[in-house]
């Protein structure tokens, strides 16, 4: 069945009637067919949203609310679906998709909670007899893309707090995973949102680019927000600035973790085993650098690759713990990753074995600056151990990178721990915790090549939300001419 516009409410083809398929990574074989959109049916979204948006930016907090929850109620009813269309088009593990399904529930339920918290303020104006606010009100028209690591977490993620202030959403599916994509809109048209609320529209990767420029460029759209790619990025939030749009942009990351020489071992050890090879490590916020004091790194390294070597990786259909990476091609970025570094010095501790699109966990020893995987984002399995003499060297690397989304440091001396965490540029920082953690009321975003600006909780609602200044003036009040 082939999985469908919506725009209006109504289920569409592509005008032309055109579709595209997506491939399962793992069997090869179609996991979906979707309809290839047109220039002219981002029009019809875009119209669709700007009309809807008139009646729903005055809806109650109350009603929105509503919605909203059962919209998340819906969507736990759906779990079946979207596990098997996630294992089918992103090669993910069945554990890691039915996560995904509790997280996003949480994240609209979160965005339903907002409703009432729109808000403002009083301000004291120097006109006597001026009665003067600040008020937040929607932007309208937002545009929102989300990638295929994270496919319903960070789907529901982008379109339910515009939606909670008052917006309404265009949902532009990844051309990796259009079917998971489309389930989360459905959640949303079950419960009952006004048609043209939430619209949807998936396009074939060749098309990305002209359907993306003319989304942004349409007068209609006020705000665009992207997860993905910093490379992407960096294009997404060019278009947005050409066309004066405000643009949350949460990309790629190289989190550190600082494992210092006080650290509870067994709990450092535990904290990247999962932050470096959870979802195969293809989430923004995977360990990418574990940067280890030269006094504990022989003990670290042989506690983790034994741990790290016993993980089972294959099929996600199976009982693994690691599935599929999201193409086959990627696996040969990461033998091109492994192979530069050992070229150069490095030991390969434990991994660096595949099978198609499913490649084992892996780690490399002593990485250098001069490595391709030091500064490259790897967004997969196959991760760096770099070793540092003390806390200020171990600062200095964390901190030699573009990116700075997530990080982590471990100390049982908590003011040691706290100073590092203080002196690491990133967005977020766990101390004695793992790089990755999501909570739906948190501010989330990052730094330099991450990106800019945060969802989560009273963040989002300033992204989605314009402040504006009203007063209530004496009407007779004196002028100087």
């Amino acid at each position: 069945m082939t999985v469908l516009l919506s725009i209006g409410g109504q289920d569409l083809s592509a005008s032309n009637q055109s579709t595209f398929s997506r491939l399962d990574p793992v069997t090869g074989e179609v996991a979906s067919v979707s309809a290839r959109a047109t220039l002219d049916d981002v029009k019809a979204a875009v119209q669709s949203a700007n009309d809807a948006f008139k009646g729903w930016s005055k809806t109650g907090p109350s009603e929105r609310r509503a919605l909203l929850n059962k919209a998340a109620d819906i969507m736990e009813t759906k779990q079946d679906a979207f596990i098997q269309a996630m294992i089918a088009e992103t090669g993910a593990t069945g554990p890691w998709a039915g996560f995904n399904v509790m997280l996003a529930a949480g994240h609209i339920r979160e965005a339903a909670a907002l409703t009432s918290q729109m808000g403002g303020e009083v301000i004291p104006a120097n006109k006597p007899g001026t009665f003067a606010m600040a008020v937040q009100k929607p932007k309208g028209v937002c545009l929102a893309i989300s990638p295929w690591n994270a496919p319903i977490i960070l789907g529901a993620r982008s379109v339910a707090t515009p939606i909670a202030c008052g917006n309404t959403v265009i949902f532009k599916s990844s051309e990796l995973c259009p079917q998971t994509h489309r389930l989360i809109v459905d959640c949303f048209i079950e419960a009952g949102l006004p048609k043209g609320v939430i619209n949807f529209v998936s396009n074939a990767p060749e098309d990305a680019a002209e359907i993306v420029k003319a989304l942004i460029e349409a007068p209609e759209v006020r705000h665009v927000n992207f997860t993905g790619s910093s490379a992407v990025g960096r294009i997404i939030g060019r278009l947005a600035g050409e066309n004066l749009k405000p643009a949350l942009l949460e990309l790629g990351g190289k989190a550190p973790l600082i494992i210092l020489d006080d650290a509870d071992m067994d709990g450092a050890v535990n904290a990247a085993l999962f932050g470096a090879f959870m979802n195969q490590g293809q989430i923004c916020m995977s360990t990418e650098r574990l940067i280890v004091a030269d006094a504990i790194a022989d003990e670290f390294v042989s506690k983790m690759a034994e741990r790290a070597s016993k993980l089972p990786w294959g099929n996600p259909r199976d009982q693994v713990v690691l599935g599929s990476l999201v193409n086959p091609d990627v696996s040969k970025k990461m033998h091109d990753l492994i192979d530069d570094a050992v070229s150069k010095g490095a030991k390969l501790v434990c991994g660096g074995d595949s099978n198609g699109s499913m490649f084992s966990a892996t780690l490399l020893d002593n990485v250098s600056a001069d490595m391709r995987i030091y500064k490259e984002e790897s967004f997969g399995p196959v991760k760096s151990i770099i070793r540092v003499k003390d806390d200020e060297e171990a600062i200095r690397v964390a901190n030699d990178t573009e990116y700075g989304l997530s990080s982590a440091v471990f100390s049982q001396n908590i003011n040691r721990a706290l100073a590092c965490a203080n002196a690491i540029e990133s967005g977020i920082c766990h101390i004695n915790g793992p790089t990755v953690a999501d909570e739906p009321q948190m501010p989330f975003g990052g730094v330099g090549d991450s990106g800019y600006g945060r969802f989560g909780g009273k963040a989002g609602i300033a992204e989605f939300s314009d402040l504006r200044w009203i007063t209530i003036e004496d009407p007779n009040q004196h002028y100087p001419f």
